[in-house]
């Protein structure tokens, strides 16, 4: 089991992706998955020349993940905006299972707190106390809408403990996951410049 205040699971194995205490990660930004294949297939969770078939009509691992199809994938993705809900979903359920333990990561981008979907999801966890529940905002000026004190005021003002950093700071990055928020979700919002 992962400690409270370790940064997002990495450690995950193919013998572990059915274990009710697991750590879970939810890509809700599935449009972009590359990365997050190349990481499961490093850890085993399927062969490294699937990777080669990329979005071809008859490879698994498509432009979304999908769930039915890929090992140690949580959700199958595309709505946008869906992964906080389905992430507050998760850690609510555990909570009433009794697995206090496990976290809770979705990786979700800017332009999806576009929702309404998101806001309900954030409103709820922060009332809830989910501090099992962690969400990296990746931040790149994509949203339609501003919030007065950016993206982290946001969440503080639904009773999340936030931050921002530098989305390409690793070290702030991790100082930033493993930040104590007893009794609180917690929502890392990770500035990146869009490059020209």
């Amino acid at each position: 089991m992962r400690g409270q205040h370790e940064g997002p699971p990495g450690g995950g194995s193919p013998g572990s992706a059915a274990d009710p205490g697991r750590d879970r990660f939810l890509l809700s930004k599935g449009h972009g998955p590359m990365a997050y294949y190349a990481v499961l297939a490093a850890k085993g969770f399927f062969p490294v020349d699937w990777l080669s078939g990329f979005g071809a009509y008859d490879s698994p691992l498509g432009h979304h993940p999908d769930r039915t199809l890929i090992p140690g994938v949580e959700i199958g993705s595309g709505s946008l905006g869906h992964g906080l809900p389905h992430a507050v979903g998760s850690a609510l359920g555990l909570r009433a299972q009794g697995l206090t333990d496990p976290a809770v990561w979705a990786l979700i981008g800017d332009a999806e707190l576009d929702e309404g979907s998101n806001h309900e999801a954030i409103a709820y966890a922060g009332s809830a106390g989910l501090e099992r529940l962690h969400t990296i905002v990746i931040d790149n000026d994509s949203a339609t809408h501003g919030w007065r004190g950016g993206i982290a005021s946001r969440f503080e003002a639904a009773g999340w403990s936030a931050v921002t950093v530098d989305g390409r700071d690793h070290a702030a990055l991790h100082t930033a996951y493993t930040a104590p928020h007893p009794g609180r979700p917690h929502a890392v919002v990770a500035r990146v410049e869009k490059k020209h």
